[in-house]
């Protein structure tokens, strides 16, 4: 049996979760319109707010800062458990959606945040998806997406850490 996860502090976290067995889920159009649309469904209602993504064909990346009153355990619990429910609706219940668990990373400094948001826009280049990130749709960098600054408590926070 795995060992539970420590509660996280409240910040901002560059998070990484995969599709189960990295199953290439996201290389269907509307699986990955749907992930989008619940990421935002969540950041409409409050639960976090969202700096950058990528969604690549079998994970996802992005900085988000849970709301005071949510975890970052429980704000990707929320992305993972409603995406599983909305796509069992089209694919049916009985395939796993994703692996267990998440990766993250806890956001300190600008330098920190830049490093972090570069990576995940470079992250299509990378993978020679595109020759810019600009041109990527699933990601952040392309034109259009809303993203939320890095939040000035997290700044103040980190300053007084120093």
């Amino acid at each position: 049996m795995k060992p539970g996860r420590l509660i996280s502090p409240p910040g901002t976290y560059f998070v990484t979760f995969s599709t189960f067995h990295r199953r290439k889920l996201f290389t269907v159009e509307i699986y990955v319109r749907l992930f989008l649309k619940t990421l935002y469904r969540y950041r409409r209602e409050g639960r976090y707010t969202l700096h950058a993504f990528v969604v690549m064909p079998e994970h996802a990346h992005l900085p988000l800062t849970p709301a005071n009153d949510i975890t970052i355990e429980r704000a990707i619990q929320l992305i993972k458990g409603d995406y599983s429910h909305e796509l069992g609706t089209i694919i049916g219940r009985d395939q796993e959606i994703w692996q267990r668990g998440f990766t993250d990373h806890r956001i300190r400094s600008d330098i920190d945040f830049m490093h972090h948001r570069n990576y995940i826009h470079q992250n299509p280049v990378e993978r020679r998806i595109v020759v810019n990130p600009r041109e990527y749709r699933y990601c952040s960098a392309f034109p259009g997406f809303k993203l939320d600054p890095w939040p000035p408590a997290a700044k103040a926070a980190d300053l007084k850490a120093s």
